[in-house]
């Protein structure tokens, strides 16, 4: 259920508020587009400055908009054990078909803590969720071994896989198994990952072209593995290009470029820089995706 190209969905902001008609737009776009599913709330989504109520709302409008279609996967995670738990039974209790809950970030943990909170969470809400493990945000990775320890539990059925390692990608997958969803969380490496066993992406570019990454994850099911990677190589400028600054800035200020949303983010995140803006440009000329600046 849980494979292929899985956007990670910006949230479109208008005068302060959640753009909800852009946000419906942008999912009835990726459908048609064949995208496999769709994670809402997520840190593309900026769910850090989500505040709960908008957090909940944009978690409700997603499952409702897709009502099936695909799955959907609503971030859910928080550095308090409590709070995240509250979000999973939210997300249950929406519709949603899974959640993601982010390791937890700033107290940093130890590995025990790590496990003792997902199970947590895994035992008092019925909801099947991914673990999603990106040190360069969090601080604190969770090791194979946790991640192992964890995957016995029938709720935690995979994790996001930020790490940018493939070796410890590859000892994730040994030690769980191939029941155990092992989906990329850097675009740069779903070709790679998906090679050693992974399901498919979380994606960010998948904003951008998400006709060439569910394309790319196909090909690979497929067995068609040289389409596949023509394609990795294809949008590797592009998934590059998405965090040439801060996630989600780059991602949004392409959407806006190509006239999906206005690009307004929440502080702290601003504007991105002249030059950079620029170097963006390019690679979405060079993808055709944008005729001229703006």
């Amino acid at each position: 259920m849980f494979k292929g190209s899985i956007v990670a969905l910006v949230t479109p902001f208008s005068a302060g508020k959640v753009d909800e008609k852009s946000y419906v737009e942008l999912i009835e776009w990726h459908i048609e587009q064949g995208t496999h599913g769709i994670v809402p709330c997520g840190t593309t989504g900026e769910s850090a400055t989500l505040t709960f109520e908008e957090h909940k709302r944009v978690v409700e409008l997603c499952v409702n908009t897709v009502d099936k279609r695909i799955p959907v996967i609503a971030g859910a995670g928080s550095n308090s054990t409590a709070e995240a738990t509250i979000l999973t039974k939210y997300a249950a209790d929406a519709g949603a078909d899974a959640a993601l809950l982010v390791s937890p970030y700033y107290n940093k943990p130890t590995q025990e803590g790590l496990y003792r909170h997902y199970m947590t969470i895994a035992s008092s809400v019925s909801l099947p969720f991914f673990i999603y493990n990106v040190p360069g945000r969090t601080a604190m990775a969770v090791s194979p071994e946790t991640i192992a320890r964890l995957s016995t539990h029938e709720n935690i059925i995979g994790v996001k896989d930020a790490v940018g390692n493939l070796s410890h990608t590859s000892n994730v997958i040994g030690l769980c198994g191939d029941d155990f969803t092992v989906l990329s969380g850097d675009d740069f490496l779903t070709f790679p990952m998906m090679a050693i066993g992974g399901k498919g992406v979380i994606s960010v570019s998948a904003n951008i072209v998400p006709n060439k990454i569910s394309a790319m994850t196909d090909a690979f099911y497929a067995g068609e593995w040289d389409r596949a990677k023509e394609l990795h190589y294809e949008t590797q400028d592009l998934s590059s290009a998405m965090f040439i600054e801060s996630n989600p800035i780059p991602v949004k200020t392409a959407l806006a470029l190509m006239g999906k949303i206005n690009g307004e983010l929440r502080l702290p995140l601003c504007e991105m820089s002249q030059m950079n803006n620029e170097k963006l440009q390019a690679v979405l000329r060079k993808m055709s995706l944008l005729d001229k600046p703006l």
